[in-house]
Order: C-alpha cells, then structure tokens, then sequence
C-alpha cells in the first residue's frame, strides 16, 4: 500500500477522494452542536458541508462542544486533523469516500463548560444543535414531564454559572446574551425524541426556572425550539472502519460510515437564521410530528424488535438478525400487524412502503450496525419508542402479541447471558436494576411489569401482561426461536381500513 495521506487542511488537495473545494480558512462560526458522535457528522455537518461545496453557508461553520469527560478524547483527535471528518458511504453495489469540512474548532472538555457558554454567548452563534440521545433531556419516563431531582439537575440549579449539562450551559449563555442584548439563539435538536424540540423546550425552560424564573419566562418567549426528525445509519467506529478509510489512503483516526440514505424533516421555526438546507435535499414542514412518527415507530422501534433477540442468540449484527429467517419473519409479521396501524401516511410515502425502505437499509450486510449499539439504553428506548406504540394499540382493542414478545425478549436479555451461555456485558445505565429483575422474573414474569418507572399502569393492562406473561415463560422454558415460531404461526391481525395515530 502506498504510504498513507494524513488529513489536514494541508492535504487536501492531495487526496484522491471528495473533498472541501472551499477555503475553510474563511469559513466563520454560526453553530454550535454539543455531540459531535459518528451521526452529527454523517447527518448535520454533511449537509452543511454540501451547502458550502455550492459557495452556500460560509458563516455557518461548525463549532463542537461536549460535556463529559469521555468527550475529550474525540476532541483530541478530531483538532490533530483540523477537524475533517472522512465519511465512507456503504452501498450493497458500491464504496465512496468524502471529506467533510463544515466543523471548524472543537471546544475544550472542563469542569463547568466555561468555554463553552462563553462560545453559545457571542453573536457569531445563531443555532446551538445537539445530539446527546434519548436519555439525555432529564425526561420523567412516566410522566414524560421534566426530572427536577437529578443529581446534575440540581447541581445546575445551584450553581447556574458552573453547570454540568449542556442544557445547564445554554440557560447560562442566554442569560449572558440577554444581559449583553445580544437576542436568543435557536435550540436545535436532533436526536431521535418524538417532538424533540418541545421536549428540548421543557427541558431547558424548566431548568432555568429554578434558578432564575425571569430568565425562564424571556428564554420561553424568545427562544426558538424546531422540532426536528433525523435519519441516518451510522455505525460505530472500529478497526474495520479504520482499515476502510485506510483503503482510499487516507489516515484518519475518526472516520464514520454511514448508509446511502439520509433524511432530515425540520420546522422552519429559527429565531436568529438558518443556513439554507432545503437546497441541499432537507425537508422543512409544519408537520413534523407525522415524519417523525413514521421514522420513530417503524425504524426505531424496529431496531428493538430486531436488537434484543439478536442479543440473546449471539447475532453480532442488525443486518444478520435481518438474515435469520425467525427474526425476519417477526420483525415483518409485528410491524404489519400492529406497528404500522398506528402510523399515518405522509406526502408520498405510506407506511408498508416506508416499512420496506426499513427492511431493505437494515439488511445491508455492508453496514456493521451491532446489536449491542442498538440495545444500548433499552429503558429509554424501550419506553420512548417502543411502549407508546403498545399503549395506542391497546386504546384502540387492537393486537398486542407481538409487542409483548417483544419485551419479553428484552426482559430476557436483561437477564444479562445469551442462549449459549456467554455474559452479554452491561449495556443501560440501569443494568444492575434490570438484571436482578430480569433473573426474578423468569419464574414469575409479572415482576417486570412492576417496574413503574417502566411501564406505569400497563402492568394492569391484562391483554399485555397475560401476553407477555406467557411468551417470557415460554423463552426461558424452550428459548427464543420457539417463541418466534409460536408467533408466526398466530393468524394475521385484521387490517385496519386507515391509519390512526
């Protein structure tokens, strides 16, 4: 192999891939995005950088921020390459490789984010983005309201100018902006939460009213929260990905993979600007909510169904579970059956042909999505994704077998061994809590749904429960391929004249 190039501004022009034809020197910030992981700079920073290769956006570049210590480290190596990301397509036909250049500085990782409010504070910044997963917006998983008693929540509460959370460093920026009469900045979120940016809005609106309630009313008045619906797989980095971006000669330590699929549905709610993405294939509409509910109840959710049996019987991959003629065949028959009849349509697309859009991206055996990246944080995913679906099919007295089975399985996996006996290593923040749960709910399987953080009152729901009861005892009794043949062999549910939501 010839001698690989290292990326750097210096580089550029020596590559043999896509790359920034513009002069990043000149570029200027405009964005601030906290969670700078593999999906930002597949998804975000991709279309900003398309909008640039046109002479578009230059003063919207990229700063990124983080706010835990494990941030640092992607710091660390994306600022030794001047912040150029390699983003490798992986097409069942094709490879294709493009340098991204639309990050220009990342922020330093320190205790009380001074850097970082003192960046959101100035003018330059009109959009402060984030990615930091589901979990991460301080949601009571039952009351979906705001948690006030965590620990870093209070924390933030108390020392409003030292805060830990990045929503804490927002509400300390808008507060210096204000003082300053610098006008808000928009909140843009986009993570995979069903009305993310209302969310966002509670979050933060909610925090600032413990510590200063009249920053909290102009902060609700004048800041905007786009509600916004994202899409692209993008693995996780690894030797493989590395040994990739080496094969178009390229040393870069962060690459990321991604899918040749990207979609991104945004209101266009921005109070200080916005770059113009539409141009560059980004949708901006008044009805988010029915993009996102068809991208959250049959992709997200769908990761479930696939991921937790993947676990259990020791299948690395989604694209794998897609090839086990079993879990295909479940994934298929519980979103016909009861996911899809709670999604309506959106311009152009119905749900059976959104569903197998969803089944083609996820048996692309080119995309190295692990099942444990997809199980990751089950009881956030679990209860955003997956139980809002069985709670509307249950109002509806419609099927809910095969939403039982599927957390039935994740009870299973939570037990924390696989089939052939192997440890699956702990993958939620409340790991310990679910695996001593788990263990006691393989004789007496209604334990589970006495977790009510989880579930709420569904465990009173008798249709789930005696469901779900018997496909748990029926796993740990004969194992999870009986339980799925059990279920392919139930009758098809009635289908269902129109989509509700």
């Amino acid at each position: 192999m010839d001698e690989l190039i290292s990326l750097s501004n210096a580089t550029l022009g020596t590559l043999q891939v896509a790359h920034p034809r513009y002069d990043r020197g000149a570029l200027t910030p405009g964005i601030v995005h906290i969670g700078v992981g593999n999906f930002h700079r597949a998804h975000q920073a991709w279309y900003l950088h398309r909008l640039m290769q046109e002479g578009l956006a230059r003063d919207w570049a990229i700063i990124g921020a983080g706010v835990r210590p494990y941030d640092a480290a992607m710091r660390e190596k994306l600022l030794a390459q001047d912040c150029l990301t390699t983003l490798i397509k992986l097409d069942p036909a094709e490879s294709a490789a493009e340098v991204v250049g639309s990050m220009i500085d990342y922020l330093p990782i320190e205790e009380g984010n001074g850097a970082l409010i003192a960046q959101m504070a100035t003018a330059a910044i009109r959009i402060v983005a984030l990615t930091v997963t589901e979990s991460g917006y301080f949601i009571d998983p039952v009351t979906k309201g705001f948690d006030a008693h965590h620990a870093d929540i209070r924390h933030d509460a108390a020392n409003p100018l030292t805060p830990r959370t990045a929503f804490g460093a927002m509400v300390a920026a808008l507060k210096l902006r204000r003082e300053a009469g610098l006008g808000p900045f928009t909140a843009l979120s986009c993570d995979n939460l069903q009305g993310n940016g209302d969310i966002l809005r509670q979050t933060v609106v909610s925090l600032a009213r413990l510590s200063d309630p009249a920053l909290a009313d102009w902060i609700a008045a004048q800041v905007s929260f786009p509600n916004s619906m994202v899409d692209c797989i993008a693995p996780a980095t690894g030797p493989s990905e590395i040994a990739l971006v080496q094969g178009f000669g390229i040393d870069d330590a962060v690459p990321v993979t991604h899918e040749a699929y990207r979609q991104w549905v945004i209101e266009d709610d921005f109070c200080a600007g916005r770059p113009d993405w539409d141009k560059i294939g980004a949708t901006f509409s008044d009805d988010v909510h029915s993009y996102e509910a068809m991208k959250i109840r049959i992709l997200n959710a769908g990761h479930q169904v696939l991921a937790n049996v993947g676990e259990v019987l020791g299948i690395d991959t989604i694209s794998g579970c897609m090839a086990h003629p079993l879990i295909a065949g479940m994934f298929r028959k519980v979103q016909a059956d009861e996911i899809t009849q709670t999604v309506a349509p959106v311009p152009g697309v119905t749900p059976e042909a959104y569903l197998s859009l969803i089944e083609t991206r996820f048996a692309n055996p080119r995309i190295v999505d692990t099942t444990r990246r997809v199980a990751f944080d089950g009881s956030a995913r679990h209860t955003g994704f997956v139980l809002p679906i069985l709670r509307d099919q249950l109002a509806a007295g419609r099927s809910v077998s095969g939403l039982a089975l599927v957390e039935a399985l994740w009870a299973r996996m939570c037990a924390g061994t696989r089939e052939d006996g192997s440890e699956i290593a702990p993958n939620d923040p409340q790991w310990s809590a679910l695996t001593e749960v788990a263990k006691a709910a393989k004789a007496a399987p209604r334990h589970w749904l006495a977790q009510e953080s989880l579930y709420g009152d569904l465990a009173g729901a008798e249709p789930f429960a005696a469901a779900f009861e018997q496909w748990l005892l029926l796993i740990w009794e004969q194992g999870c391929e009986a339980a799925l043949s059990a279920y392919l062999a139930q009758a098809p549910a009635a289908p269902e004249m129109a989509h509700s939501q």
